[in-house]
């Protein structure tokens, strides 16, 4: 890789991926906002929801990372913050591929962030990037978003697709709103806890961008998962152990639904997804079970 352009790049996954990354190019909102983390990025303004990003942004980028996106976690979900989110993933992506398709000298590969939510809640059975989606808003999302993202395959630019599930690590994602609660004892299980939460260290996250963009047999969907799936209740047991703190506080399904409204549905899906593609093509993980990589956020 010798130049990358990163959007979504002022987030919890951008900063980790862009500190593993040879000064890239980044767009986002604001410019002048950048955090210290990014000194080493070129940044360029770009509104994913406004319009296509300039075409100076790419000029010299071999690899395109896209993350930009409206938080799906906080807050509860009513009709204005599902529509923030689908338009800023699905316009947001037309967009940035308007631009790639009109350059003159194009990417070689574009790494599109999608998620877990693509396959719907799905019990027990296990699955894999060759499962087919599922149902309701999210996995509709998911879908639209990326085909808008496989639209680049026809200027003959590599897509793959990284199915993300909850990432875990210091200073932010999923453990930033946890750890408080558990440290106060209000911790413990969602509904009845067995529903099947696919996770991943947000440095082996990193590192599966990076490794995407590297190996071109890498194409279409990748799971951005570990390949150690756990239970609610298992993850709950080992979190209050991590911060030593007992977690016998549950969040029935009925208060999730009613604090949360739909985006309890998030919280309670079941998902045993798999990493197959990454393991397939090689990819070794750092953190593979979850007490390494709570003990290594913590």
């Amino acid at each position: 890789m010798i130049k990358p352009l990163v959007t979504g790049a002022t987030g919890f996954i951008g900063k980790q991926l862009c500190s593993i990354l040879p000064a890239p190019n980044i767009l986002t909102r604001n410019p002048e906002c950048v955090p210290p983390e990014l000194s080493n990025a070129t940044c360029f303004h770009w509104d994913p929801e406004a319009g296509p990003p300039h075409p100076e942004a790419f000029e010299g980028c071999d690899a395109v990372f896209h993350l930009a996106g409206e938080s799906v976690a906080d807050g509860r979900w009513n009709e204005a913050k599902k529509a923030r989110i689908r338009t800023s993933r699905i316009l947001g992506t037309r967009n940035l591929v308007s631009t790639l398709m009109a350059q003159e000298h194009r990417p070689a590969v574009l790494v599109c962030a999608s998620a877990v939510g693509y396959y719907g809640s799905r019990g027990d059975e296990t699955l894999d990037e060759q499962s087919s989606a599922g149902s309701g808003y999210l996995a509709n999302v998911c879908k639209a978003w990326e085909e808008e993202a496989l639209v680049a395959k026809q200027s003959g630019m590599r897509v793959v697709l990284i199915r993300i599930g909850m990432v875990l690590g210091r200073q932010g994602g999923a453990l930033a709103r946890m750890v408080p609660l558990f440290k106060l004892c209000a911790g413990g299980t969602l509904g009845n806890g067995k529903q099947w939460m696919p996770w991943i260290h947000v440095d082996d996250l990193a590192r599966l961008f990076v490794f995407a963009a590297n190996n071109e047999s890498v194409r279409g969907p990748i799971n951005g998962v570990a390949p150690n799936p756990v239970r609610n209740r298992e993850f709950t047991q080992e979190l209050g152990r991590a911060v030593k703190r007992p977690a016998f506080f549950p969040a029935p399904a009925f208060g999730l639904r009613l604090g949360l409204g739909e985006f309890a549905s998030v919280l309670l899906a079941s998902q045993r997804v798999l990493p197959k593609a990454a393991t397939s093509a090689g990819f070794e993980f750092r953190y593979s079970t979850i007490d390494s990589a709570l003990a290594d956020s913590l």
